[in-house]
């Protein structure tokens, strides 16, 4: 399976906060989200990863160079030239040829999330999977779940009428991404380009396709959309994140040297994402803008915000 993420727009609600920033650069406890991701993909089998970028994708490009270099030969980057005025189903629509094959996990790059929210979308044997919340949040895209499959989804939907609330992050399977990627092609030739992928998985519900879900199970996550999004992550978010990941590497830290006669270090230790660590080689870069791509960041300074 690879993992897509969609790391193109501009973020203009949060912007006052992030002064041209990427909303994936911004920083909890010393590691970026996009750090998060990578190293919660990883976590699951998953090293095979497109970033697709837009506004000051370079900074992204930099960044990925500086502090993930030994998985850069898995790290590919896709430029969406129409970010100032496509939405994520056109920057989805740019990956089809570097997915075409394969199974994949869509992520939104502002998603902050505990890493084991993944796995279970991953493991998931339905043709799509789509990572719920059962509470309810404000501003986010709802689903109604009928019957373990979901028949609807909106930002619109009603207190009343919700299911859950969607987190954004969707897996798809091998079988149906064709299918996906079909829709998707509609859409844009009708020229819906600044549009949310979703209403292409929802057509292919409207099909017949059967979208099944994930929990969160009441693990930590947050979308980063305003500055009200960023003020919760920091102060609600991050710390139960932070405390879930310690108590899970003190858990592995005792496995360690009870396992084995304190020989080495478990596969589960392998994947706890150890947030001192940084590791960084050369990428490899698709753009329709060679030095979008390649300028180096101005005034980047993540350590600081």
């Amino acid at each position: 399976m690879k993992a897509v993420i969609l790391a193109a727009g501009r973020g203009t609600r949060i912007e006052p906060v992030t002064r041209g920033l990427p909303k994936c650069l911004l920083v909890f406890g010393g590691r970026t989200i996009l750090d998060w991701q990578i190293e919660g993909l990883r976590s699951v089998g998953i090293s095979d990863i497109a970033i697709v970028i837009g506004h000051n994708g370079r900074w992204i490009v930099e960044h990925v160079k500086s502090f993930h270099r030994e998985q850069s030969d898995g790290i590919h980057f896709i430029v969406n030239p129409e970010f100032e005025i496509t939405n994520n189903i056109y920057s989805l629509w740019l990956a089809k040829d570097w997915v075409r094959g394969s199974g994949f996990i869509c992520l939104n790059a502002d998603v902050l999330c505990h890493p084991s929210i993944l796995l279970p979308a991953v493991l998931t044997p339905g043709p799509v999977s789509m990572i719920v919340d059962p509470e309810w949040r404000d501003e986010t895209m709802k689903v109604v779940i009928r019957n373990g499959y979901v028949t609807r989804m909106g930002k619109a939907i009603s207190r009343e009428d919700y299911s859950a609330t969607y987190i954004g992050i969707t897996a798809f399977s091998r079988t149906i991404v064709p299918a996906l990627f079909r829709e998707i092609q509609g859409f844009i030739e009708a020229g819906n380009v600044n549009e949310f992928f979703n209403i292409a998985v929802q057509r292919l519900i409207e099909k017949g396709v059967r979208v099944g879900v994930s929990a969160t199970g009441n693990l930590p996550w947050a979308e980063i959309d305003d500055p009200g999004d960023l003020r919760f992550a920091r102060e609600e978010i991050f710390p139960r994140m932070a405390k879930h990941l310690k108590r899970a590497a003190q858990a592995v830290s005792l496995q360690k040297f009870t396992v084995g006669g304190g020989q080495g270090i478990s596969a589960a230790a392998r994947q706890v994402p150890d947030p001192r660590r940084h590791v960084t080689n050369n990428c490899q870069v698709t753009t329709a803008n060679a030095d979008e791509a390649s300028a180096k960041p101005v005034g980047l300074c993540l350590c600081s915000r």
